[in-house]
């Protein structure tokens, strides 16, 4: 070889290894551009045949396309760039209407979720005692992580509906209850309705006046955490005064009326 001029000269100019690099073809063939530099693909078999199995790029190799590897070595895929990257699912928020007494004894929804191109239903328990505005989280049951990362959670934002009868502050609830004129007069019983569906006899004093509060305790909503634990039920007065009435009643207001007028004898 040395005794050839030109194969001298592309010793001189490319080493020992000057074949395998007159094997790589002409410049500009792999794709590459004139003006832009020739360049081919090596295989890790061209780096073997080049450099004897042991060149300095083995690591770098290694690291970035898999490995040479044997053929069927667990884990070692040629060209492989590595696992894909493991990323935790996000979190999802969806808000729900409740009536006061779903709020009150809890309930069971079930939901309908998109996650991506995939749909699926929930079965969420709402614990009694939640409140307006609040939020209920179901862990895991968020968007689906990739890669083995776990899931996110699904929070449920409470939306209270007005509800006709009972008003809601805190833990304490609040209601009417309609008196007869004669019962807030002379004393007697009412009934009041809970929002557990439940009927309490209400005593009612003698000379009741209209928009008194009478405090029924532990008929409340339940504390959230605590369903034990209950805040208190007003009911106010609402004295009821007849529409009509007859001539036999008329007699007797008249009389009342003049026990009004009339002065006490001292």
């Amino acid at each position: 070889m040395l005794g050839d001029t030109d194969k001298r000269k592309k010793y001189d100019e490319l080493g020992a290894n000057w074949r395998q690099y007159a094997q790589a073809g002409p410049p500009g063939a792999g794709g590459a551009s004139a003006g832009q530099g020739s360049y081919q693909t090596m295989t890790q078999d061209d780096l073997n045949e080049m450099f004897g199995g042991a060149h300095p790029f083995s690591d770098f190799f290694e690291t970035f396309f898999g490995g040479a590897g044997q053929a069927g070595a667990p884990g070692r895929a040629r060209g492989s760039r590595g696992a894909r990257a493991a990323r935790a699912g996000r979190d999802m928020e969806q808000e729900i209407e409740l009536s006061l007494e779903d709020a009150h004894a809890g309930a069971m929804r079930r939901f309908s979720i998109r996650d991506g191109s995939v749909e699926r239903s929930v079965d969420v328990r709402i614990p009694p005692g939640v409140t307006d505005g609040s939020r209920v989280r179901v862990t895991a049951e968020g968007e689906r992580g990739s890669g083995g990362a776990k899931a996110g959670d699904l929070y449920l934002r409470i939306r209270l509906t007005p509800h006709l009868q009972f008003e809601r502050k805190g833990r304490d609830l609040y209601t009417h209850v309609p008196i007869p004129l004669m019962t807030a007069i002379l004393g007697g019983e009412a009934e009041v309705k809970t929002i557990a569906g439940k009927s309490l006899r209400l005593k009612i004093p003698p000379t009741t006046q209209n928009a008194q509060v009478f405090r029924l305790k532990g008929h409340g909503m339940p504390v959230a955490g605590k369903p034990q634990e209950h805040g208190d039920l007003y009911a106010t007065a609402d004295v009821q005064l007849p529409r009509e009435i007859t001539p036999e009643q008329r007699t007797h207001f008249e009389a009342l009326q003049k026990l009004e007028t009339t002065p006490q004898a001292t």
